[in-house]
């Protein structure tokens, strides 16, 4: 069996945020079935319903209502076979109900009400063979049913007792698992079918399926031998049919997949032409002027919205990312340059501080050499001083020494002299009174 998965973004005003339920369901069995695959089959058909009001009737309703030039698409409805089904009265589901209140009732007597009252339907058979069988033709195609143990699955109920005790329960999930019956079953009989709560509690969830926004996820049987990597072309293109995929692809490429409020819009893109978008009060005219500056083709404006070709958001999302991706570049070389100034300037100032410190004890040190080496050169001078002032006084001494020699020598010469002078005139003296 193929498989239907619905994934559904659900707002939650209990809590913060969004709630995501993936309901995942088995398609329909080509095989003869009974009560339970009847019940999965009306699920099934209830869900195509909803994916065609979703995809179909919700989305041209919303062109035509938005007056959006669009060419309308024909799509197969589905309701004669849910009218057929759970119509009340008259329905199949009724028809069951009414034959399991009636003890003398049999599958044989409910087939043959069945067959007398669908055998003008387009949507109901009788098979040639069996004789209490019935086929239906579901948007998937042909089901047989067996009614042999319908009445006897559908009377499988629990006793409103029961039900009325459990649903009560203290216990959230106990209760939850028997919801108290509904008033109209209550008021007009105490019979509930199993089939009339299936109904019910399939409307439900239906009604909640309405509030969401959903994903639907086609799951298609490639081939009837369940063996991998075997792809029977014909019999996955009837499936895409019959769940009216091709329906949907065409009404995807040549419809508006994504449509956005125009502040929704302009708020998200209004980067790519700010210049236009914030002169313009009209938010139709900014809304045009945007998408003429990003040279967009096969857009609409609609009433309250923009509405967008397939690939024309991701194509608006480049170009959104583009402008970020620049700002963010530019951004990043101012902060970077803002650093790499802050930066060089701590530096020049620890250069400064540093070359300040460097220079003082450059001079330090060449103060400290040059008090050294005038120290130095006073030291030479006293010592210069010292040496000169006693080679001087040696020199003195020596000059006085060689002095007094030289007079005493001088003072004995002259005194000789005299002495010789004196013995001279002592012997002129003599010898002139000697002459005498």
């Amino acid at each position: 069996n193929n498989v239907i998965i619905l994934v559904l973004a659900v707002p939650c005003s209990s809590v913060v945020g969004y709630l995501i339920i993936i309901n995942s369901l088995f398609s329909f069995s080509p095989e003869i079935c009974s009560f339970e695959q009847f019940c999965i089959n009306l699920t099934n058909e209830k869900l195509q319903q909803h994916f065609n009001q979703h995809v179909f009737k919700m989305e041209q309703e919303e062109y035509t209502k938005e007056e959006i030039d669009w060419s309308y698409i024909e799509f197969i409805d589905n309701q004669d076979i849910l009218d057929l089904i759970e119509k009340k009265p008259g329905g199949i589901i009724a028809l069951l109900d009414e034959a399991c209140m009636f003890p003398r009732s049999t599958h044989d007597t409910f087939a043959q009400k069945l067959y007398q009252t669908f055998k003008d339907h387009k949507r109901f058979s009788k098979p040639k063979v069996a004789q209490t069988d019935f086929t239906i033709c579901h948007y998937a195609g042909d089901v047989t049913y067996q009614t042999e143990l319908f009445l006897d699955k559908n009377k499988d109920y629990v006793v409103g007792e029961h039900q009325a005790l459990l649903s009560s329960s203290d216990c959230s999930f106990v209760s939850s698992l028997f919801p108290p019956l509904p008033e109209e079953s209550s008021k007009t009989s105490k019979f509930s079918s199993i089939g009339s709560q299936f109904k019910h509690q399939l409307q439900s969830l239906l009604e909640s399926l309405s509030t969401t926004e959903p994903h639907y996820i086609r799951c298609v049987k490639p081939n009837n031998l369940l063996k991998p990597e075997i792809f029977e072309n014909i019999n996955i293109l009837q499936q895409l049919r019959c769940g009216g995929v091709m329906e949907a692809i065409r009404i995807s490429c040549a419809g508006y997949p994504t449509r956005k409020p125009f502040n929704e819009f302009l708020t998200r893109f209004k980067i790519l032409a700010p210049e236009s978008t914030n002169r313009s009060n009209d938010e139709v005219d900014a809304c045009k002027k945007l998408l003429a500056k990003v040279d967009l083709k096969g857009f609409q404006i609609g009433k309250t919205k923009v509405f967008l070709r397939a690939g024309q958001m991701a194509e608006l999302d480049a170009h959104r990312a583009e402008v970020l991706g620049r700002s963010a570049r530019i951004i990043q070389r101012k902060v970077l340059s803002y650093q790499s100034r802050k930066k060089f300037l701590l530096l020049q100032a620890a250069s400064t501080d540093i070359q300040a410190l460097c220079r003082g004890q450059v001079a330090r040190v060449s103060f400290e050499k040059m008090r050294i080496e005038v120290a130095c050169l006073r030291i030479q001078n006293q010592a210069r001083t010292y040496i000169c002032q006693k080679s001087y006084k040696s020199l003195c001494s020596s000059a006085c020494s060689v002095q007094t020699g030289m007079r005493a020598k001088a003072a004995r010469v002259e005194l000789q002299f005299r002495k010789k002078r004196r013995a001279a005139i002592i012997i002129q003296a003599s010898l002139s009174s000697h002459d005498d």
